[in-house]
């Protein structure tokens, strides 16, 4: 039998990845959809009055697995399209993104279903304030996915998004196809000069797994950061920069840019045929920013403060590399930046991110995020190996309460392969929710990560930036295994999308702390602790290039606004338009025939169009969050508890400025972000 179609007889009802074989996906899908559609008959053909019982909490959660046959497989595979995909899944996807599109919309544009649902809207009473919260946000989902359009426009609104739909997916497949296609195949020795020996032995492994001669150095994070900051070959270095910035515009079939230019347009036109002028308008109705303007003032204000400074940084490190290169006439260009950022970075404060590589061996480094965990929440994590995964990389955990109880179950897959995206992200395989008979779901939670790979003769030793990004993935994660509320569509990181970066980025403080990390930062050969020197060294270097790196986070916020402010169709040139959209805070050289957007998945395929602000957003937030953490000890477990109860569990169930006010004791200032980076004075 499908299993999809089983109980699951696993532990907490995981997954029975095991069994799932790629057959057994659509057939999944199309009894799910059927079923699905059963139980909208069911809920618009009940003669009773509407009341939030029978319509609204069988919409959204009724504890029936009969009908989670759709949710689940759906859950399954687009995770797996993200961390475990193949061609066959691809082909998939791409025949069922038009059917589940269209059932989407059939679901959203009922208009029986949608006159229950108004009904409640205006005759509801005696509701608790979450109810509430989940009826307004039923309501106004109902009307921002085309409710109230006539029939004309009803079609068009689906035409529109089931277009959109497969242009994501084209997207996303095409940028992956072609980042995994690239390698830098290096067989002379020489070209290695510079370059550390994991990165190495890295690029030997990879070579080795390809059959191949020699090194070889990819596209993907491990393998392309050291290289751009260590490797001497300053032509190799370009090679490798064009090559990542030149993904996806080629003349072949994976180009992107018509894909983007659509996706663009397509998003005003939905936008316009829904009442909203630009597409951000419509986005910013449901973020803690409130409007296009309040974004465009936010950006325009980091880019004033930091400009200076980023000059200076930029300044600094071209004079720095004409002194080096005995060229006063040296022209810095983007594939030179972190190499000599690096040396300057060694000639001032001695220090270099391999320097803290034999120390964080990734072993230990699970051991001493989860021992954060347990000092500030009291909670744990035991590795469950009879809970089965999706693939051998990946670990299982059972995460228990400070009473011992069954908290969430977390997944952690560390490394990059073949058919898994870039970058880092968290997911969840279930969402907590309560029913109601009070049974409360936990959650089952996943981090995905592309981090430094064990080698033949080394184990996994990571960056302190790796570090960083597993506190900051982690962070996310907490979000989900904490929530507790009464609906899963307000649980967790459901919530508006610049306040759901806080939880991840408050992480991201304790990544060079040095009681954090003298629990767990031990030399993988001797076991020596990590030298209090080093720690030092660190501590002077934290404003160097901050405001370098924030003014780049400010162009990409730019260069998202800059597509999805528009009110008129877009008709540019994409590689044009781009370097004019950034150019206000762009400090290094503008590379003809690259560009950016054709594989800024953020942005045109991912959940950040018109939001990539919120990383520089809630960055503003976690700096003044964590000014209480380090007023009042930055282990203090009455600050994390308040954390835990304020903002952690709440999920969505209340607006995110009353939880930060209720957390804080008062509305966030950019000064605290300011003062950390330096730019502003104590």
């Amino acid at each position: 039998m499908n299993p999809f179609f089983k109980t699951f007889d696993t532990p907490h009802k995981t997954f029975p990845f095991n069994e799932i074989k790629f057959e057994h996906y659509e057939e999944a899908f199309m009894e799910g959809m059927r079923r699905e559609k059963e139980r909208m008959e069911r809920i618009i053909n009940n003669p009773e009055t509407p009341t939030f019982g029978n319509t609204l909490v069988i919409v959204e959660e009724e504890e029936d697995e009969y009908y989670d046959l759709l949710d689940n497989v759906d859950t399954v595979f687009g995770n797996l399209m993200s961390a475990d995909t193949n061609d066959d899944m691809e082909d998939l996807a791409e025949k069922l993104q038009p059917l589940l599109t269209k059932h989407e919309n059939d679901i959203s544009l009922n208009p029986k279903l949608f006159e229950r649902i108004k009904y409640i809207y205006h005759n509801h009473e005696n509701l608790t304030d979450e109810e509430e919260r989940l009826l307004e946000n039923a309501y106004r989902g109902f009307v921002r996915s085309g409710a109230l359009l006539d029939d004309e426009g009803k079609e068009k609104y689906r035409a529109l998004t089931e277009e959109a739909g497969l242009l994501c997916l084209k997207y996303s497949e095409n940028l992956l196809k072609e980042k995994k296609a690239f390698i830098l195949h290096i067989t002379d020795e020489k070209d290695l000069s510079g370059l550390k020996p994991h990165a190495i032995e890295m690029a030997h492994e990879a070579a080795k797994e390809r059959k191949l001669e020699g090194w070889v150095f990819t596209l993907d994070g491990p393998s392309y950061g050291p290289f751009m900051s260590y490797a001497d070959n300053r032509s190799l270095r370009e090679k490798m920069y064009m090559a990542y910035n030149t993904l996806c515009i080629k003349d072949n079939e994976y180009n992107n840019l018509e894909i983007c230019k659509r996706l663009v347009n397509i998003r005003l036109e939905l936008s316009n045929l829904l009442g909203y002028k630009s597409y951000s308008d419509f986005v910013m109705e449901n973020r803690m920013a409130g409007s296009t303007k309040k974004v465009k003032d936010f950006l325009k204000q980091l880019n004033c403060a930091y400009k200076k400074t980023a000059r200076d940084d930029v300044r600094e490190i071209r004079d720095y590399a004409r002194k080096l290169n005995h060229d006063r006439k040296f022209v810095l260009q983007p594939w030179d930046f972190s190499y000599y950022s690096h040396k300057l970075q060694m000639e001032k404060y001695n220090l270099d991110s391999d320097m803290f590589r034999p120390y964080l061996k990734l072993e230990n480094v699970i051991d001493g995020v989860f021992g954060l965990a347990n000092r500030l929440y009291g909670i744990t994590f035991e590795e469950n190996k009879d809970i089965q995964v999706y693939h051998p990389d990946v670990k299982a955990y059972d995460v228990k309460d400070k009473d011992g109880s069954f908290l969430a179950v977390f997944y952690a897959d560390f490394f990059p392969r073949e058919g898994k995206q870039g970058g880092a992200w968290m997911t969840e395989y279930s969402t907590q929710w309560i029913s109601h008979k009070g049974v409360n779901h936990r959650p089952h939670v996943s981090v995905v990560m592309n981090l430094t790979k064990p080698t033949a003769d080394k184990p996994s030793l990571l960056t302190l930036g790796e570090v960083e990004t597993f506190l900051h993935e982690f962070g996310h994660s907490l979000h989900g295994i904490f929530a507790n509320t009464r609906f899963g569509a307000m649980s967790g990181t459901n919530v508006y999308w610049d306040f759901v970066e806080l939880p991840s980025q408050l992480m991201e403080n304790y990544a060079g702390n040095k009681e954090f990390l003298s629990t767990f930062a031990f030399h993988y050969k001797t076991g020596k602790p990590l030298p209090a020197s080093l720690l030092k060294r660190l501590r002077k270097a934290r404003h160097f290039q901050v405001a370098y790196s924030c003014l780049r986070q400010v162009s990409f916020g730019l260069l998202d606004m800059a597509y999805h402010a528009i009110t008129k169709p877009f008709d540019k040139e994409i590689m044009a338009y781009e370097k004019q959209a950034w150019k206000s805070a762009v400090l290094l050289p503008q590379i003809p025939d690259t560009c950016m957007t054709a594989q800024f998945s953020h942005i045109m395929d991912g959940g950040y169009s018109a939001g990539y602000y919120s990383y520089k957003w809630a960055e503003v937030l976690e700096a003044d969050a964590f000014s209480v953490f380090k007023k009042k000890g930055v282990f203090n477990k009455e600050v994390a508890q308040s954390f835990r109860d304020n903002i952690l569990s709440k999920g969505g169930t209340k607006d995110p400025m009353e939880l930060y006010v209720a957390f804080r004791g008062q509305e966030p200032t950019i000064d605290a972000l300011l003062k950390r980076n330096g730019i502003k004075k104590h």
